[in-house]
């Protein structure tokens, strides 16, 4: 229904700050004429879900306001573990009556909710040209109070749901518009670091390859910074927010020390599963040493970068982020094993404003990294931009990205 719409409002509900991109299609260009964001109220949404729809949407209406965003059809992506299921699924090329049932049979075997009403939708790729007897499916199963508490929190604002979305086809879709065929026939891991979780996502040619979603984010740095300096946790946001900064040169612990050298190249590395099929997943679950708790971070595997005010933010939050860059790594591993390849890394998302954080995963991962702009090369035309600042410009993508599902 939202693709034949000419204008949607984008909206990105994050567990720290809400973000907002009215996209209006002119002339079959995209143009930003609203874009901002707000803090979200404190214990409303989760790495669970939303938990207090009224609140989150009495925010929204207050952000659509102050920003000027006037359009009524509201794309909105559900996230969160308890919320949805996102899974890249390749299956034998059929036409669409054999893929409905095909789906209806993987949906129903995947459903990882203890409820039983759920909502799921599918989108399929055509086959490639390098293997035309597959196909690429995208599969999202989502269950029904979800549902409800998005449509619920939409009608707060007074505007209309146009369509529920999930954030790896809205990362996707940014992707696309920002950097076009710049990419075209490599394969690109966006990074998209939240305040609870990461999104860890690999896309093709503007098709998603693999979704991932790891327990680590810019609420964890924050965490281990006030417990190693013993500072409080809005002191400790400040110094990682304009403090800190992640060293990169010979003498860091990217550089001088690996703590997930296995001895192979990268290439060989066998890590678990963690996106087995459910008939696997017990065994490999098996073989795999429970990971720690997400309290419980390793302590910095290196040797201290400074003592100056920086260092010390960074020594405090070390052990968080080598543990953030053995996810990513894990992540690229099994994509490997799978037969894929990832020729570069985007990184997006709050925790993106961590300086020096590129640098950082171009030494330690071994490819190249750079912070995504979803605004590069998309016309902005808003009147209002109080509540927007340059330098938050890598955490719309998902905004921007459902604002954009008029577009394709």
């Amino acid at each position: 229904m939202a693709k034949k719409l000419s204008s949607v409002l984008g909206v990105d509900i994050g567990s720290q700050n809400i973000k907002i991109a009215e996209v209006k299609v002119t002339g079959g260009k995209p143009t930003v004429t609203a874009l901002g964001m707000a803090l979200t109220p404190e214990g409303a949404v989760d790495h669970i879900g939303i938990h207090d729809p009224d609140s989150v949407g009495n925010i929204l209406k207050q952000l659509c306001s102050s920003t000027g965003a006037t359009v009524s059809d509201v794309v909105v992506s559900i996230a969160g573990q308890g919320s949805v299921l996102v899974r890249t699924l390749e299956v034998p090329a059929m036409n669409d009556s054999e893929l409905k049932q095909h789906m209806d049979w993987e949906i129903t075997r995947n459903i990882p909710f203890a409820e039983s009403t759920v909502v799921s939708d599918y989108k399929a790729f055509p086959p490639s040209p390098n293997n035309p007897q597959n196909m690429d499916v995208v599969m999202a199963i989502s269950p029904q109070s979800a549902i409800d508490s998005i449509v619920s929190m939409v009608k707060k604002t007074g505007r209309k749901p146009a369509a529920i979305d999930v954030e790896p086809l809205g990362i996707a879709r940014s992707l696309q518009t920002s950097y076009g065929d710049s990419f075209a026939g490599r394969s690109v891991c966006v990074i998209h670091i939240g305040h609870k979780t990461t999104a860890i996502n690999v896309y093709k040619d503007g098709k998603l390859m693999m979704p991932r979603q790891v327990p680590i984010g810019g609420e964890m740095m924050t965490r281990a910074i006030s417990d190693g300096l013993g500072v409080s946790s809005e002191e400790a946001e400040r110094l990682k927010t304009d403090v800190a900064s992640v060293p990169s040169s010979p003498m860091a612990p990217a550089a001088t020390f690996n703590p997930f050298d296995t001895g192979a190249a990268t290439q060989s590395f066998t890590p678990y599963n963690p996106f087995a099929e459910p008939e696997e997943a017990g065994a490999e679950a098996a073989a795999e040493p429970a990971p720690a708790p997400a309290e419980a971070a390793p302590e910095p595997a290196a040797p201290v970068v400074s003592d100056s005010e920086s260092g010390r933010v960074y020594n405090a939050m070390a052990g968080v982020l080598d543990e953030f860059v053995a996810e990513v790594r894990r992540s690229i591993d099994y994509y490997r094993s799978k037969g894929g390849d990832v020729d570069l890394m985007l990184i997006c998302g709050g925790g993106a404003r961590l300086r020096g954080l590129a640098e950082f995963l171009h030494n330690a991962i071994g490819l190249s990294c750079q912070v995504m702009d979803p605004l590069k090369g998309v016309t902005i035309s808003a009147k209002k931009l109080d509540n927007f600042r340059e330098e938050d410009r890598q955490e719309y993508a998902v905004a921007l990205g459902n604002g954009l599902h008029i577009c394709y």
